[in-house]
């Protein structure tokens, strides 16, 4: 399988950001690949306000086009994240969507953990403006390989991509807005952690650059391989990065170093109280 992250650089205007995404993800696609991801928010990036006026719901135009270009040139395209109006709902979900080559959608997953952090000198409050969903979502590409579905903060927490993995996930797709101050600091680490606690490999799609409303994302896309080997990473400017996802090799790492068939689900326990 040959798989491609695309970077971007997302502002307020989604007809812009549509463009942009439009352009790389066929040349990704020119490129051989069959797997693609965009990341985060790819339609729009900005204050509170511009997020909510970019706001749409499943059958609005981004995913209208990601269903018709998925179709065009037959690829698996997890469309990164948009912000998606909920019926009946004041809050936002993040919501990210696997469109298969048929145009289909596969899979529909709603960020779990919000962004609600102090980084940077900056507060930042996702739960203010957002729903966090309550479902672990995976899917399967055209060609029957498992993949698992992820939105940036949710990197950071094991637990899900556990889950994943052992729900059978072989690919897992991380659309992501990090912070500038944390993708260079934590982003390259917890990336190949995830890969290689869970044998998977990690096709990681970043926002690069400045965005409206003041926020810096930090570029440096990348795809792990089951071993925590970077196969390609992106400079820090608009593109895309593709690489061969050797499922053989995955294959045979998972049964030369089988830590997910040695778990021991029967001795984990939860502790009753959680300091945090």
């Amino acid at each position: 399988m040959r798989a491609a992250a695309v970077q971007l650089n997302s502002t307020a205007d989604p007809s812009a950001n549509l463009a942009s995404a439009d352009r790389l993800t066929r040349a990704a696609a020119a490129d051989g690949a069959g797997l693609i991801v965009l990341p985060e928010k790819w339609t729009a990036i900005g204050t509170d306000e511009q997020l909510r006026s970019a706001a749409e719901s499943l059958d609005g135009p981004a995913i209208a086009w990601a269903r018709a270009t998925a179709r065009e040139v037959g690829v698996d395209l997890v469309a990164g994240s948009i912000l998606e109006r909920l019926p009946g709902q004041q809050k936002l979900a993040n919501t990210s969507v696997h469109v298969g080559p048929d145009g289909e959608l596969r899979a529909v997953y709603r960020k779990l953990h919000m962004f609600d952090v102090q980084v940077g000198g900056r507060s930042y409050r996702e739960s203010e403006l957002e729903e966090p969903g309550d479902e672990i979502v995976a899917s399967e590409t055209a060609d029957g390989v498992e993949l698992g579905l992820s939105i940036c903060y949710d990197l950071r927490f094991p637990e899900l991509y556990r889950i994943l993995a052992v729900r059978g996930a072989r690919v897992i797709a991380v659309p992501a807005a990090f912070t500038l101050a944390t993708t260079r600091d934590h982003w390259e680490t917890l990336l190949r952690a995830r890969a290689i606690e869970n044998q998977a490999f990690i096709v990681a799609a970043n926002q690069v650059g400045a965005h409206p409303g003041g926020y810096r994302s930090g570029g440096r896309s990348m795809i792990v391989d089951p071993w925590g080997l970077i196969l390609a990473q992106a400079p820090d400017t608009e593109g895309y990065v593709v690489a061969e996802l050797d499922l053989e090799r995955q294959r045979e790492i998972r049964e030369q170093l089988p830590s997910l068939a040695n778990r021991r689900p029967v001795a984990y326990r939860w502790p009753e109280e959680v300091h945090a």
